[in-house]
C-alpha cells in the first residue's frame, strides 16, 4: 500500500509543526513549507519531513515552490493526498507586495490559492484528496469583503485586513468543494482556537494582546492542541469525521459564521478576482 503524502504550509513552527510530527509518526510522507530556512530545516530534522522554503509575499516564489513540490512528488510516482494551507500572518502596517497586492491578503489567501491551483493535478491524481484551510474567528469579528476593494484601500487596519483574509480562507474551502467535490476533493476550513504563540507580537493590533498577554492565558489553547485539530482534518475521513465544504470552530461545525460566507455572489466573485490577481484561469 502506497503511503500518503501530506503537504503542510506554515510547517516550521506552531500547529503546522505539530501536525507534521503527527503525520510523520503514522509513517506518512510529509512535506513542509516555511519561510525561515533554519526553522524549517529543524522541524524537518526532528520529524523526518522534507523541507521546502518559500516566502508567500512573492508570487514567483510560490510558482517556483509548486514546481519543486511537483518534481518531488512525481519522482516517487505519487500524488498529494492532503494539503494544509496553514501559512499566514498579520502585519504592522499597510504594505503592498512586489505583485501589487495588499500583503495580508497575499500571504494568507492569494498565495495559498495559487499554490493549491498549481498543484491541482497532483491533488486529483489519487482516489481523493483533502484540503484544509486554517482560518480564524477573526473572519467573523472583522471580515467584510468588498470585491471592488480587496486591498482595503478605503479603510485599512491590521484587524480588518486579517479578518478579510481569514474569511477568504473559508470562502476558498467552500468554493473548492463546489467545484471539485465530484472529482474527489474534500475541502474544509477551521478556526484552531486562539493559540498561545508569538503571533501578532510585532504589531499594534489587539490580536497582540489576545495571543501574547498573560491575562489572556485562560482563554488560549496550545500549539499542540491546535496542531492536533489540524491533524484531525488532515487524517480524518471526509463525510464521516467532518463535513466537506464546511467551516469549523475548533472541532464544532458552523459556529460563529460570517454571513458573507453564505453569499454565493461574494464567494464566486472572490474566486474569480483571486484567479485574476495570481494570473491563472478562473
Amino acid at each position: 500500500m502506497t503511503r500518503r503524502t501530506v503537504l503542510i504550509t506554515g510547517g516550521s513552527d506552531g500547529l503546522g509543526a505539530v501536525a507534521a510530527g503527527l503525520a510523520a509518526s503514522r509513517g506518512e510522507r510529509v512535506l513542509i513549507v516555511g519561510r525561515n530556512p533554519e526553522k524549517t530545516a529543524a522541524v524537518a530534522e526532528r520529524t523526518g519531513a522534507e523541507p521546502f522554503v518559500a516566502d508567500f509575499s512573492e508570487l514567483d516564489q510560490v510558482r517556483e515552490l509548486a514546481e519543486r513540490i511537483r518534481s518531488a512528488v512525481s519522482h516517487e510516482g505519487a500524488g498529494i493526498d492532503a494539503l494544509a494551507n496553514n501559512a499566514g500572518g498579520i502585519f504592522r502596517e499597510e504594505q503592498l507586495t512586489v505583485d501589487g497586492n495588499e500583503l495580508t491578503l497575499q500571504v494568507n489567501h492569494l498565495s495559498p490559492f495559487l499554490l493549491t491551483r498549481l498543484l491541482m493535478d497532483e491533488l486529483l491524481a489519487g482516489d481523493g484528496a483533502t484540503i484544509v484551510n486554517t482560518s480564524s474567528i477573526a473572519h467573523r469579528l472583522w471580515g467584510d469583503i468588498a470585491l471592488d476593494d480587496l486591498d482595503n484601500v478605503r479603510g485599512y487596519s491590521p484587524e480588518k485586513a486579517y479578518g478579510d483574509a481569514k474569511l477568504a480562507n473559508a470562502m476558498f474551502a467552500r468554493a473548492l468543494h463546489e467545484r471539485y467535490a465530484d472529482r474527489g476533493i474534500a475541502a474544509v476550513a477551521f478556526h484552531p482556537g486562539i493559540v498561545a504563540t508569538g503571533f501578532a507580537g510585532d504589531t499594534t493590533s489587539v490580536l497582540r494582546w489576545l495571543y501574547g498577554s498573560p491575562l489572556a492565558k485562560p482563554f488560549l489553547t496550545t500549539a499542540q492542541r491546535g496542531g492536533e485539530t489540524l491533524d484531525r482534518f488532515l487524517s480524518g475521513r471526509p463525510g464521516a469525521d467532518w463535513k466537506p465544504g464546511a467551516y469549523y470552530s475548533k472541532r464544532r461545525l458552523g459556529r460563529l459564521l460570517n454571513p458573507q460566507l453564505l453569499d454565493d455572489r461574494i464567494v464566486n466573485g472572490l474566486w474569480e478576482r483571486s484567479a485574476e490577481r495570481v494570473g491563472i484561469a478562473s
